[in-house]
């Protein structure tokens, strides 16, 4: 049955090709007040994401296609019909202009109660992902929905980690004649508990083997000696971060997407395989970039700090100045030839002497996100921070970016959202994570085991 839809600011801001999904072939009915037409203009000269979805929707609106609607208008109203261009697609978008609203007053959100009022008087289904809005529309008997067309419930059920047990002769060809393995996507992790057997029954041996499926075959990892074969600022020091380094580094893989807490060693061990790759002359530098969105700066807005872009971007960045600057440490440690080749201190913080010599000598570059829209990323690893926090639309972006010679890794914790819109269950991470499942272009890694303090501890246990 065709449905009539209000669509709030929210849903454009959102992507604005969730007007494409959501007529579907003209089977709905899509209208938007005068409210959210207003609120888009005020955000369309926005450097950020909702600036150009907020542009994006004028700009494919035909502006010589405006008629009276065939739909009637209450009172003093009046409803028009635009279309708007997408996928190749015209649709139909009635515009309900209303010059006195009845709400006139309100202490909080004068806007969405205006909103509300419309999808009331015209018995409209209010689609809105302002979970807020929702629930005061629920609350006054308003039909509200969201459109969540990328969620996705199961997401503690991800994980790309398959356990086998094979004999120990010959267990990559036993393996691989597995119907279990041949259902495998390829870059699928792979443990192996080795067995063995007396005359009469099998028994395990207590050996592992590890390995991922590259190319429908097994290939057998000797972490071991892979280890001790590179040479490493920081070793991975867990099997899970073992696993992370040999995706990055592997030849054949150039999109990695990897989920895990703070403390698992997300960006420690992206940077060090961005190092690796460099050192063997595979890239020719390393791209970090995150979304400029805080727990407490919903807008994503760097104009508001103090300093130049750099130093606005810098706030940002604290996650790769933390690690290298563990880097450093460390090395400092090492030798009094490190003490002198990185001399000075490093912060968290401002680039530091030790820090900016750091940056400079491994060619790491901080890229903000507003500003990656027609540039070309070639020959560079790419680190992708903080992607639970970034729509599809910007993974979209990002990944638009890249050239044939580059590589990226998508990292983020789907349990720490700061985006006004995105959820838990629905953001460009989880989204990446779910095609990393089924897609053989990509390979993916959970990452459950933390490193952390006691302190760090007791607060992730306990609240």
């Amino acid at each position: 049955m065709k449905k009539s839809y209000l669509v709030d600011t929210s849903i454009l801001l959102d992507d604005v090709e969730n007007l494409f999904f959501l007529s579907q072939n003209g089977e709905n009915v899509i209208f938007i007040c005068d409210v959210t037409l207003s609120e888009l203009d005020k955000k369309k000269d926005s450097d950020s994401e909702m600036g150009f979805f907020a542009r994006e929707f004028f700009r494919n609106i035909l502006s010589d296609s405006a008629c009276i609607s065939e739909f009637k208008a209450l009172r003093d109203d009046v409803i028009h019909t635009i279309y708007f261009c997408i996928n190749h697609s015209k649709i139909p978008l009635q515009i309900i202009h209303r010059p006195l609203y009845a709400t006139r007053v309100q202490d909080y959100g004068l806007n969405d109660a205006r909103i509300l009022e419309i999808a009331r008087d015209y018995s409209l289904i209010l689609l809105t992902n302002d979970i807020s809005l929702k629930v005061y529309a629920l609350s006054l008997s308003v039909a509200s929905q969201s459109l969540m067309r990328d969620r996705i419930e199961n997401l503690q059920e991800i994980d790309f980690l398959t356990h086998f047990e094979i004999h120990r002769d010959n267990i990559k060809e036993n393996l691989e004649k597995q119907e279990s393995f041949k259902a495998l996507k390829n870059w699928s992790l792979i443990e192996i508990s080795e067995l063995d057997n007396t005359e009469n029954s099998l028994y395990l041996t207590g050996k592992k083997h590890y390995g991922l499926k590259v190319d429908d075959a097994l290939e057998m990892l000797d972490f071991d000696a892979r280890l001790e074969e590179d040479s490493f600022y920081v070793k991975p020091i867990n099997l899970e971060q073992k696993f992370l380094y040999t995706l990055l580094t592997h030849p054949k893989n150039r999109i990695t997407i990897c989920s895990g807490a703070t403390g698992s060693g997300k960006t420690l061990i992206a940077l060090q395989a961005g190092l690796h790759l460099l050192k063997k002359g595979e890239v020719s530098g390393i791209v970090y970039l995150r979304n400029t969105i805080t727990a407490n700066d919903k807008e994503a807005e760097l104009g508001f700090r103090k300093g130049d872009e750099n130093q606005k971007l810098s706030y940002f960045m604290y996650p790769l100045f933390s690690v290298i600057n563990f880097m450093i440490t460390k090395l400092q440690k090492e030798s009094l030839a490190k003490r002198i080749e990185y001399r000075g201190s490093a912060d968290g913080i401002e680039s530091r002497e030790a820090t900016e010599y750091f940056l400079n000598k491994h060619n790491i570059e901080m890229l903000d996100i507003a500003h990656a829209r027609g540039v070309s990323i070639a020959r560079k690893f790419v680190i992708f921070d903080e992607a639970q926090n970034a729509s599809n639309a910007t993974i979209k972006l990002i990944g638009t970016r890249m050239a044939e010679d580059s590589r990226i890794v998508f990292l983020g914790d789907p349990m720490q959202i700061d985006h006004p819109y995105l959820s838990k269950y629905r953001n460009g991470l989880v989204s990446l994570l779910k095609k990393a499942k089924q897609d053989h272009f990509l390979s993916g890694i959970v990452l459950h085991q933390t490193i952390r303090s006691e302190i760090a501890g007791w607060f992730e246990e306990n609240f």
